[in-house]
């Protein structure tokens, strides 16, 4: 499929849970799970209980929110949560009375250098409530009563998380990680949650997969704690690669947050197929880090994950804003281009590995039909492919994986396709299928 083709698919779907209202929980986040599942029917919805501990987190109450706006003194709704759910402040208590607009203010959150744009404001650990608004609409505020009502629940529930596990010939996994927490930010970060079920789904259709694909849909931050701590010892143990998928759907540069010490294969395979792939992109050091890279790549837990962008998140004017949209900031063009670099990477692991020759010194290669036996046409296809097939095997010695190879050739890895192809099939390399 085209990219032009699957980024429209994932477009529509931003466009169908725009508004699903998604907080660290709640059924804003069931519903988009629900959704995911019936195009990748294995997604898991799991879940895990308000109160449970996870390292030195605790999960909250799980929220949900009936409605919640303002009425101003001339009977005008404001604020209305079903407009805009980003003009409620994530996880407000709930609250019906009259004030003052002296005493609504301090309640009320603005960005006074983007004055046309509501803000994203969250308060989860710590109980309180508000509304964000546009600076242009709090100076047009008057003096007198509002009505303030947020008809909202903060009580014992559950917090919800979607698991994929695809099996592939070994056990060695490649884990990829989104975000379903965010409501109507379409770079950050409905853009990760989509790109990541396409993704699935086309993983769910490769054929004789080698490695095994382990892609979760959960909260940031207290989601991916909690995964952590439930699984750490099997991440450890089989996850080769992994990747942090956040904001992907724009069509500006593209962005390189590596893993702690920037030397996994998640980091080599993103350098190379950037280096191949794209005209620029930019690259980050780990101390910029901000998503939940901080998490997997933490002391301790230390696993293999790096994060592939377009612009980095807080590196774009319309971060946490409304004016993080479907059509000026996220375009179906913009996703569609993550999703074919992110497919790039996932053939790239699917090829990779460690090749050993077969046969000592320079096999024969003209028994073989793969080299001419008169000389007299030295750039001949047959010739070109010869040489290819002896700078491979000259690397060949089980040091060396077929990335490395690609970098010492200065060559993009899908360009070796074939030529490993002809070696496979002529018995001349082996594959280590350890990393």
């Amino acid at each position: 499929m085209s990219s032009e083709k699957i980024g429209l698919k994932i477009y529509n779907l931003a466009k169908e849970i725009w508004s699903y209202p998604r907080s660290l929980t709640g059924k804003g986040n069931v519903k988009t799970l629900q959704r995911f599942a019936k195009i990748c029917p294995n997604l898991n919805i799991k879940y895990v209980r308000s109160g449970q501990k996870f390292y030195d987190w605790k999960i909250p109450d799980e929220w949900n929110v009936k409605e919640a706006y303002i009425i101003d003194p001339n009977g005008k709704k404001i604020c209305d949560f079903s407009k805009n759910n980003l003009h409620l402040v994530g996880y407000s208590t709930p609250i019906d009375k009259i004030i003052s607009l002296k005493d609504l203010k301090p309640h009320l959150h603005t960005l006074k250098n983007q004055k046309n744009a509501i803000p994203y404001v969250t308060s989860y650990y710590l109980k309180n409530w508000g509304f964000c608004l546009s600076q242009n609409q709090k100076n047009k505020l008057k003096e007198g009563k509002y009505r303030v009502k947020i008809n909202s629940t903060l009580k014992k529930g559950k917090l919800h998380y979607g698991e994929i596990l695809i099996k592939g010939k070994i056990k060695k996994e490649i884990f990829l990680s989104t975000y379903i927490c965010h409501p109507s930010l379409a770079n950050n970060e409905i853009s990760g949650m989509t790109l990541g079920i396409f993704l699935s789904n086309w993983i769910n259709k490769l054929k004789n997969k080698r490695y095994s694909y382990r892609i979760i849909f959960i909260p940031e931050t207290i989601g991916s704690i909690m995964y952590i701590s439930k699984n750490l010892k099997k991440l450890k143990k089989n996850v080769d690669a992994g990747f942090n998928i956040t904001c992907v759907g724009d069509e500006r540069s593209y962005s390189y947050l590596p893993s702690k010490y920037g030397n996994t294969l998640s980091d080599k395979i993103i350098l190379h197929v950037l280096k191949y792939g794209v005209k620029n992109f930019n690259k980050y050091k780990w101390v910029d880090r901000g998503g939940d890279e901080r998490q997997y790549c933490s002391a301790g837990v230390d696993l293999p994950v790096a994060t592939l962008m377009r612009t980095k998140y807080g590196e774009y004017k319309e971060y946490h804003t409304s004016l993080d949209k479907l059509g000026t900031v996220v375009t179906a063009k913009g996703l569609g281009e993550s999703f074919n670099i992110y497919t790039k990477i996932i053939e790239a692991l699917e090829n990779n590995n460690k090749l050993k020759f077969k046969i000592f010194c320079e096999p024969f290669l003209s028994k073989r039909n793969i080299y001419p036996t008169i000389h007299d046409a030295p750039n001949s296809e047959i010739m070109i492919t010869a040489d290819m097939l002896r700078h491979i095997l000259s690397y060949a010695d089980g040091n060396n994986d077929l990335i490395d190879i690609a970098n010492l050739l200065d060559l993009p890895i899908w360009k070796l396709y074939p030529y490993i192809e002809i070696l496979k099939k002529n018995k001349l390399i082996k594959y280590f299928y350890e990393n």
